[in-house]
């Protein structure tokens, strides 16, 4: 009896917690994945100051915060959010979605590869040009609006 009673606790809070996804709202969803990706960016920044300074463990968490976030943005482009809000998503991202979700997965792991390489790369610049800011402009040249 109290296996079922685990069960059904179990299947309630799992189908309680699967709408609460659903009941976001689009102008959430698109407001809260444009606030990722701005975090992302300022994270990104304080990162390069950071590594300037030869801060490198200061760094480290930051990195793996981005990369959390990235893997965030998977469930953050839903088919009822391609337009509105000021999205600034172009309709290749989900035309693409495989591709979309392979960069934002790439990023991900490149983050945590340049927080587990920085120690030993001899030109932390390069490190982070190729593990960091070339991630940003590939998905910025394919999959969003120009400004």
């Amino acid at each position: 009896m109290q296996k079922i009673k685990i069960l059904i606790s179990a299947i309630i809070f799992s189908f309680s917690f699967s709408q609460l996804s659903f009941a976001q709202s689009v102008e959430e969803i698109i407001k809260g994945r444009k606030a990722m990706f701005s975090e992302n960016y300022q994270t990104a920044k304080k990162i390069s100051i950071l590594l300037k300074s030869n801060k490198i463990e200061e760094a480290k968490p930051l990195m793996k915060k981005m990369s959390e976030n990235y893997k965030k943005l998977l469930d953050y482009f839903p088919d009822n959010t391609k337009e509105g809000f000021n999205t600034e998503a172009l309709p290749s991202i989900w035309e693409n979605k495989d591709e979309f979700n392979a960069l934002m997965q790439k990023a991900s792991d490149d983050m945590i590869k340049l927080a587990s390489s920085i120690d030993t790369a001899e030109d932390l610049r390069a490190a982070q040009k190729d593990l960091m800011w070339s991630n940003c402009s590939a998905c910025h040249d394919r999959f969003r609006k120009p400004h």
